[in-house]
């Protein structure tokens, strides 16, 4: 996976924006303005993706590439190296649930939203 396939796949889903709200590297994606996904544009190594907790521990003791996420909650959030031996089938299905993830916690007035867009 490339920065730009990584991308493509972000912004193509219902409700994404794209931002660097942090700095000119950090590429965020946000759906109804909650992140789902960030990584760095300069140096694409890594991305980060919110996590169910338990799930989060799981793939962190399952995978060598997926660790707590550095500068952020490392209850809710995992970094996945994009350069190491995880599929990119599984990376992509990752960054699906944390999307799914902060879909189903969005209010039900957002969610009606999200599906008339």
């Amino acid at each position: 996976m490339n920065i730009e396939q990584y991308r493509d796949y972000c912004i193509e889903k219902k409700g994404v924006t794209e931002s660097f709200p942090f700095d000119e590297n950090t590429l965020v994606f946000k759906v109804m303005n909650k992140m789902f996904a960030l990584a760095g544009v300069n140096n694409f190594e890594f991305i980060n993706l919110k996590c169910n907790p338990e799930k989060a521990i799981e793939l962190r003791e399952q995978y060598e590439g997926v660790t707590g996420a550095y500068h952020m909650s490392k209850v809710h959030w995992n970094s996945v190296s994009i350069k190491g031996d995880i599929p990119d089938k599984l990376i992509y299905q990752w960054i699906d649930d944390s999307y799914n993830l902060i879909v189903s916690s969005l209010t039900k007035k957002l969610q009606k939203e999200l599906e008339g867009l």
